[in-house]
């Protein structure tokens, strides 16, 4: 769930809700990841358990934390029932490490099958990785994650937390699926009935969530008052986010891992995270309480878009005593 950056012990990097991914430094320095891509049973929030893909088990995949200048070696485990890859979202890699099979010339993994990918962190900041095979499929069932880069000139914070945003459509009303469904080769489904599928090629999402998990289930991300505490937030779904604050104001300080100039920072309560961005968001904690920070689609704080309390795309910034 939090881990600090090699090189950086004084920096803690949180991901509410999921883990660090591990790595082991060899003599020469290189930083060695390994990921499984494989079927996974999620829970989203409150016993509402979905059929997915995910990386090392987990829905997101762990979050993946580097310093600018390491040289990476990461391999992908194929234990899917089909073949993928893995993309390196705005990373700037070699066209062959890129993850893009087919057109962008990078390997496919089949199932079975793992592959290795090597590059140099020529960047710091906020990005993500993500399946780029079967992309309405597979990122729509879970497979992506974070991957922050920590760069040597990167400003100093108290706090700072990654948020994953994903979307899925979960079929509430359909246990039995025909024959074609893209779940029905599963595990799960040999061994549990009270699991959903969800379809990962339909437009109507009823679940909404951070770091994989819809409200109440999302972790509270804990400040103290006059801290400066940062935010990156990512999105890997079909939907744009308007993130919005209550009780501060934020600087927005990056955007796809580029640092926005002292000059042309805005401030402000809500951020619009459209599809495949991420942002950097900074603010002082300055007014206590408990307060929310969400989605502000109507339908997004919802869970199965039930009457009755908040859910969804929504956690809280909680004021430690």
């Amino acid at each position: 769930m939090h881990g600090y950056l090699p090189g950086n012990p004084q920096t803690l990097i949180i991901t509410p809700n999921v883990k660090d991914a591990p790595f082991r430094v060899l003599k020469n320095g290189v930083k060695q990841f390994h990921l499984r891509a494989e079927p996974v049973v999620h829970e989203l929030v409150n016993g509402i358990k979905i059929r997915g893909y995910g990386y090392n088990g987990s829905i997101p995949g762990p979050t993946i934390l580097v310093n600018q200048g390491d040289y990476v070696q990461i391999t992908v485990e194929n234990r899917l029932p089909e073949a993928t890859s893995v993309h390196w979202h705005g990373l700037i890699v070699s066209n062959r490490m890129d993850g893009v099979p087919g057109p962008g010339g990078s390997p496919i993994i089949q199932p079975g099958e793992s592959f290795t990918y090597e590059f140099r962190i020529q960047q710091s900041g906020t990005f993500m990785y993500h399946s780029h095979v079967h992309d309405a499929k597979q990122e729509l069932m879970g497979l992506a994650g974070m991957l922050i880069s920590r760069g040597i000139y990167e400003e100093p914070v108290d706090r700072d937390y990654a948020l994953l945003l994903q979307e899925w459509a979960v079929q509430m009303e359909m246990h039995q699926q025909t024959s074609s469904h893209p779940m029905n080769d599963h595990p799960s489904k040999q061994s549990a009935s009270n699991i959903y599928d969800i379809d990962p090629m339909s437009m109507m999402f009823n679940f909404f969530t951070i770091n994989g998990k819809a409200y109440p289930d999302t972790a509270p991300l804990f400040v103290r008052y006059g801290e400066r505490v940062r935010i990156r937030l990512g999105n890997v779904s079909m939907d744009s986010h308007p993130m919005h604050f209550h009780g501060h104001d934020f600087i927005v300080t990056a955007v796809d891992g580029n640092p926005i100039p002292m000059m042309a920072r805005l401030k402000r309560n809500t951020i619009n995270v459209a599809p495949g961005e991420t942002w950097n968001i900074e603010f002082l904690a300055n007014n206590p309480g408990n307060w929310v920070f969400h989605c502000h689609k109507p339908h997004h704080t919802t869970n199965a878009h039930a009457m009755g309390g908040m859910g969804g795309m929504l956690t809280i910034v909680r004021y430690a005593k």
